[in-house]
């Protein structure tokens, strides 16, 4: 039995087919049609996994959409009657769009798919918390979902028990911890829905000099449930603005213009506005466990890919286990929908468990040799895999920094060793090279560290053993180490690490302790393979193409190694373009 389901027409569209209930494909469309965050129908996607599965749509037994259009309509709806005239600009830019599309998706969904079957709806936060729990080891656990909203729900939390899931719950919009997050990262000039993370990764150089003004912002309750004070906020009548005068002025300052100099202000605002993120989920989460008596925790919601927050709530809340869904976000919820169809609504018992994210394309020596080929590529070929290790060890020894590009690529948005960068994590200039000539962003974004997972608790305040596959955790760097990996050592001396296994992560296993071995530190550098404005590398066309036009000194696709490039790098065009991109403009 096939089940594809399917998410899109808000961001981060993509497509997930299970057969068996087991998935045989999960994709984000950004990655075929290189537009990063694309909210259109997942056409390319939805090829992908039929292709991957040798089907075509009329195998497929049923088709699930990740939310119900009709709930949301009413939202929007509700929204724009209550705050009339604010919304009317919101008014004029919705409702052709929904008159004309998004209450017809069924049959759109019908239309671009070429079929006739029915479409399937599943809530927006039960899709995420079934793409958590259902893919967890868990045989029963705690559930919480938070984002900026699905159809009402901005934030809820249940429990799941075989194969049902019970929403208890929720907090409901325009109350939203992601909407909260969105906002400051509105106000310190990053790009909402794309650059949430750069707050979280600015937030450990400030101080928590702004706290009480967001106690202003947002009231936090003992039980985690709060409420937004929407005199500060713009987002019930413009999602592009999200905060008003008011928040400006209580802050002191403007929202901070794009591409500017960030200040210590605009640290301290980071640092600020994370801790009252944490506090509200931290606090959810001690009172979720206090409710249930669970001792497992299942996270999903673009808030779930606040790294530092789940390590909080696993540290403070007394869980004794967790799984954070590593699609988190709305991608995340097409692979939910598929299995809640599969598992919950026709009553299949459990199959999956999710060890890994490699649910994307992969590319045979043959594929790989044919484009190198096309693109006139100079290469050398590496048949034996013991000398590709040395390798490629040898040159992150050297300080060279390398294009890794194994396997099926991975569902979500890191990179977990099979369309990864990697570099030294001993080298104190390793993170200012890779942002600045590599990947053309700021000079604060850190870098994860991947380590064979029996080594974790030499290197990370972390139990012997345990998991943390997603790089969705954040653990203290243990403090005689900080010196030891530099460049993967955050401001706040945490690391957001990656553990690995052979059994999971094969190839990429064997270098990273090959590395070990020689080096006496078992740990490198893994970001993922892209530059700023641009989703990760699909296809070998996209990481030759990257291997090219930044600063990488190699690049390892499959048995053949790269070095040589066709013509000097222009890091200026380079960085222009990518600015572009981030910023939405059309490059050609």
């Amino acid at each position: 039995m096939y089940v594809l389901g399917i998410s899109c027409f808000y961001h981060d569209a993509g497509a997930a087919l299970i057969k068996d209930g087991l998935p045989v494909a999960a994709a984000e469309e950004e990655r075929f049609n290189r537009r990063k965050h694309y909210s259109g129908f997942p056409e390319l996607a939805i090829r992908y996994c039929l292709a991957e599965a040798g089907i075509t749509i009329d195998d497929v037994d049923y088709i699930g959409f990740y939310e119900k259009p009709f709930v949301k309509f009413d939202r929007i709806l509700e929204t724009c009657l209550a705050g009339w005239p604010k919304t009317y600009w919101s008014w004029v830019q919705a409702m052709p769009l929904w008159l004309k599309d998004k209450l017809r998706i069924g049959h759109i969904l019908q239309t671009r798919l070429n079929t006739n079957k029915d479409i399937l709806y599943c809530e927006h936060h039960l899709s995420h918390a079934a793409s958590a729990f259902l893919a967890s080891p868990f045989e029963e656990a705690a559930i919480i979902t938070a984002d900026g909203v699905g159809e009402w729900t901005t934030t809820a939390w249940g429990v799941g028990r075989g194969s049902q899931i019970d929403m208890i719950k929720e907090a409901r919009f325009p109350h939203s911890v992601g909407l909260l997050f969105s906002a400051i990262t509105a106000y310190l000039g990053f790009k909402i829905n794309d650059a949430e993370w750069k707050v979280m990764g600015l937030a450990p150089y400030g101080r928590p000099s702004y706290v009480d003004k967001f106690r202003e912002v947002v009231d936090i309750r003992e039980d985690g449930s709060f409420r937004l004070n929407m005199k500060y906020f713009a987002h019930t009548y413009s999602t592009d603005s999200m905060i008003n005068k008011n928040w400006e002025r209580l802050f002191g300052q403007p929202r901070r213009p794009r591409e500017t100099e960030l200040s210590e202000f605009h640290e301290d605002v980071a640092h600020s506005g994370q801790k009252m993120v944490e506090e509200i989920m931290v606090k959810t989460a001690h009172h979720v466990h206090k409710e249930t008596g669970q001792k497992n925790l299942c996270i999903a919601g673009g808030v779930g890919l606040n790294c530092v927050a789940n390590w909080k709530i696993l540290q403070q809340t007394g869980f004794e286990n967790i799984f954070i869904q590593p699609a988190a976000g709305d991608s995340g919820g097409a692979l939910g929908t598929a299995l809640h169809i599969y598992n919950t609504l026709l009553g299949h018992p459990r199959k999956y468990v999710m060890t890994n994210a490699y649910l994307g394309p992969s590319f045979t020596n043959d594929q790989i040799l044919a484009e190198l080929k096309a693109q006139e590529a100079r290469f050398e070929t590496v048949e034996d895999e013991n000398e590709l290790l040395e390798l490629t060890t040898d040159m992150i020894i050297d300080g060279k920094v390398i294009g890794w590009f194994q396997g099926r690529m991975e569902f979500g948005p890191r990179a977990l060793g099979s369309r990864s960068i990697l570099a030294d994590p001993r080298r104190n200039d390793m993170k200012d090279i890779i942002n600045s000539k590599v990947k053309f962003r700021e000079p604060f974004r850190p870098f994860a560290p991947a380590i064979p997972r029996e080594y974790a608790h030499e290197y990370f305040e972390m139990p012997e053993g345990m998991d943390a596959p997603f790089m969705l955790l954040v653990p203290r760097v243990r403090d005689e180490k900080t010196s030891v990996i530099p460049a993967v050592t955050h401001q706040d001396q945490t690391g957001r690490v990656q553990t690995l296994t052979e059994q999971e992560n094969g190839l990429f296993y064997r270098v990273v302790k090959r590395f070990g071995e020689k080096t006496g530190v078992p740990v490198v550098i893994n970001t993922s393979f892209n530059v700023r404005g641009e989703p990760i590398v699909c296809t070998p066309r996209d990481a030759y193409r990257t291997f090219v036009n930044t600063g990488i000194d190699a690049m390892i696709i499959g048995k053949y190694v790269l070095t040589e490039k066709p013509s000097q790098v222009d890091f200026e065009a380079g960085m222009r373009r990518s600015i572009a991109l981030e910023a939405g403009a059309a490059v050609s």
